[in-house]
Formats: C-alpha cells, structure tokens, sequence
C-alpha cells in the first residue's frame, strides 16, 4: 500500500473514532507523525480520538509543491491543504521522528500565522515505543527547553495516560496560541532531506 493510501486509510479510522462522541468543544487536531510510526499513531487514534477531531493526512511526495525552492509558498500550501480548519498540531514521535523533513515542514507550517489561518498550538507526545523520550526535531527544540517550560511555546508532555490527560493538554497547547506566541521561533530554513537515523 502506498504512503498516501495508508494516510487516507488512518484518516478513515480518525473520523470513525471522532464519531464516537458529539462534543461541540472537541478541537480539530492536525497530527505529524513519521510513516513507520503508523501503528502507534493508529493506536494513539483508536484510544484518544473521540476527545478531538483528527486530520491525519499530511505531505506526501505526491503533492505539488514538494520540490518547490519557495518556504513561504510550501508553508503557506501546507496550511491551506491540511491545516486549515485545524487549532492544534500534536506531534507523535518515534525513533526517527526527528530525521523527516515532511515533519519538519509540517510543523513549520503550524508555526506559520498569517491573514487567513492562525498558528496551530503545538503538543508533543513521545510514543510509547520510545518509552516517554525521544530526539527532538530541531524545530520543536527551538520552541521548547525542559529547564524553562513555562517560557516554551511547545507543550511537551508524557504519553497521556488518560482522556481526561489528552483533553488537559490540548487544551494548553491551544490556550498557548496566544499565552505564549512572543515565544514562537519558526526561524529555522525548512529542512531540505531526510536525515539519517542512527
């Protein structure tokens, strides 16, 4: 199955899991993952996807704009593509999560804040393949520092243990869209290839 039929398949299981429960003040949740990581993510879905609505399906080679030079006109496709209705990026990671560079993309855009979509509250979740700690794309490490949380953009928190966990902090990655946007650093050039993992 290709990258893209496997992202439209998971979206399929987001929206059955998002069905489960009608609440107005769910928030609609882009989520950036890396590819291999798909089981987890569909996992993570499957358990805490009725608490959100989810937009699973992101870059892929097979959009236009991939192998475009331009940042502001890749950021701004991003957005309007698969980001627009969306109010929070949760960013699962894996092993290798830090080494793609559509992640790198995907949160560059969430930064991005503009006339026609607002920035993207931006939650990290270690996977629990990599048992609450992983390598930290560059991006999210400009916007968050351990010693000084409360002076971070990014929330980055433990694997949820609950729904009531979840809610808790989508709700402060949210909230953190204007809280803490004088900490917001999307400065970083997009990252251009893949990096290796190791």
């Amino acid at each position: 199955m290709s990258t893209t039929a496997e992202m439209l398949r998971l979206q399929r299981v987001a929206d059955r899991a998002a069905s489960r429960k009608n609440d107005p003040k769910r928030h609609k949740c882009f989520i950036s993952y890396h590819v291999d990581d798909m089981p987890e993510v569909e996992q993570f879905i499957e358990v805490f996807g009725s608490e959100f609505i989810a937009r699973s399906v992101g870059v892929t080679v097979d959009d236009d704009f991939v192998n475009s030079a331009d940042e502001d006109y890749i950021k701004r496709r991003i957005r309007e593509k698969y980001l627009t209705d969306s109010t929070v990026t949760i960013v699962l990671l894996g092993r290798c999560t830090w080494t793609r560079k559509f992640v790198d993309w995907e949160i560059s855009s969430s930064l991005r804040n503009d006339t026609n979509n607002k920035r993207n509250g931006l939650l990290v979740y270690p996977l629990p393949s990599v048992q609450n700690w992983a390598h930290l794309p560059m991006r999210i490490a400009d916007n968050w520092s351990a010693e000084n949380p409360e002076n971070s953009y990014a929330h980055c928190c433990m694997y949820p243990l609950s729904l009531l966990a979840l809610r808790s902090d989508i709700e402060t990655a949210f909230n953190n869209r204007v809280a803490k946007a004088c900490f917001v650093n999307n400065s970083r050039a997009l990252q251009e290839e893949n990096l290796s993992c190791s």
